[in-house]
């Protein structure tokens, strides 16, 4: 572990996983600025305290990243920012209810569909992550924040590919999204109608699923520099911008 007080955490009561990604270092010896991008699971229980303390962290743009159904089922309670709907279905889910329909769906089967999940982020909906880092270097853009239902998939990869473009190390990165995996509450309900096998791969974060989303954009593009400039419209002098922007 790199450190012991990153990620840093708003702790809110009616919403977990939520934090800022400032604080991690970066390749040529500055850091992530805190209080410019924060992640999080959904919005839409939050308390009043809660809005009033994203309020007081300085959110003013918030991007969704979850799919049509799920925003309509769960609004978000943060009202008076700039929210940009940046949908990503989550494709797993009817796969996943295939396998549960059969009565003998094993872990590895669940993990081969969150690889298929985290390769589809990469390559079938790296525009809405390229939506979102337009709005990271759009002039004057107020903090933002970014979540989708657990804030640990589709959020997951868009911070590992934030926090890569601003030049911070695998291991950083790494650590930063296996914090989920202490800081999410997943719903108990849900938690609890889940087989044991299947609960442990789809309520937790791994390493070899955010490797998966990595590998497909090298796969595709040779580099993550090659990547981030084709697919997410981050060429030299772009990315410099989102650094000079971002890091201090």
């Amino acid at each position: 572990m790199l450190t012991i007080d990153l990620p840093r955490v708003l702790a809110l009561e009616g919403a977990s996983n939520v934090r800022d990604l400032g604080g991690w270092p970066a390749a040529d010896g500055r850091r992530v600025r805190f209080g410019k991008v924060f992640r999080s699971a959904s919005l839409a229980t939050l308390t009043d305290d809660d809005v009033a303390a994203l309020g007081e962290a300085g959110v003013r743009t918030v991007c969704d990243l979850r799919g049509e159904v799920e925003r309509r089922r769960a609004p978000s309670r943060l009202a008076g920012v700039a929210t940009h709907a940046l949908c990503i279905e989550p494709s797993l889910r009817p796969s996943l209810s295939d396998l549960l329909a059969t009565g003998t769906v094993t872990g590895p089967d669940v993990m081969a569909l969150m690889r298929g999940a985290y390769t589809a982020y990469a390559l079938e909906w790296s525009h809405r992550y390229r939506a979102l880092f337009d709005l990271l270097l759009e002039e004057n853009a107020p903090p933002l924040l970014f979540h989708c239902t657990a804030g640990k998939d589709r959020t997951g990869f868009g911070a590992a590919l934030i926090l890569a473009a601003l030049g911070v190390g695998e291991e950083a990165v790494l650590e930063d999204y296996l914090a989920t995996n202490r800081l999410w509450r997943a719903d108990p309900e849900i938690s609890s109608s889940l087989p044991e096998a299947v609960a442990e791969v789809l309520l937790r974060v791994h390493p070899e699923l955010i490797t998966a989303a990595f590998d497909a954009a090298r796969g595709a593009h040779g580099t993550i520099e090659v990547y981030l400039e084709e697919r997410i419209g981050l060429d030299a002098e772009r990315r410099e911008l989102l650094q000079e922007r971002l890091l201090e």
